[in-house]
């Protein structure tokens, strides 16, 4: 069944505006977690606005002999997220709190240290003895090559990647990111 060049393009339309707002749904939805309210607001108003363009015309066109625009608007959808999430991954905007456990705490914090890292040491204890555990604040764009290079100097490390929503400021007082 060959298909107009019209239905084609059609298709093709709807195809890529959802994921389009798809595609916003997702950063808009990290915005709103992280506590971006404007760019959250901005980012929803297209969405949506996208998405009521597009709806209300597969409506209008599907049925059971034109079941090809409905899967475009759910081929659409699906790819939306996986763009979404790439591009979110990209941005990789904001901090994240690194919890590294080692039995060669010290030596890695030293090495982390001088590859410009901060790092928190503290000693603990698990089931096989004494352990250390480092804290660092990073870049979320920083974390992937701070876990190969925790790896590289101890392959054994186990790690814990956490967003962080409060950090400290100069003169010690805590203050909200995303405001």
């Amino acid at each position: 069944m060959l298909l107009p060049s019209n239905v084609v393009l059609a298709c093709l339309f709807i195809f890529l505006a959802r994921i389009c707002d798809v595609s916003l749904g997702t950063l808009r939805t990290v915005a709103v977690i992280n506590g971006r309210r404007g760019v959250a607001w901005v980012l929803g108003f297209f969405e949506v606005l996208l998405w009521v363009l597009v709806v209300s015309q597969v409506i209008r066109m599907v049925d059971p002999q034109h079941w090809y625009y409905a899967v475009a608007y759910a081929l659409g959808f699906a790819s939306g997220n996986f763009v979404g999430i790439t591009i979110e991954r990209r941005i990789a905007h904001g901090e994240q709190v690194v919890r590294v456990f080692t039995r060669r705490g010290m030596e890695l914090a030293r090495h982390l240290r001088e590859d410009g890292y901060g790092v928190t040491e503290f000693d603990g204890r698990g089931k096989d003895g004494p352990v250390g555990m480092l804290f660092i604040e990073t870049r979320r764009r920083r974390v992937s090559r701070l876990l190969a290079r925790a790896r590289e100097l101890d392959p054994g490390c186990f790690y814990i990647v956490d967003d962080v929503r409060i950090r400290s400021v100069a003169g010690g007082q805590a203050q909200r990111q995303g405001k």
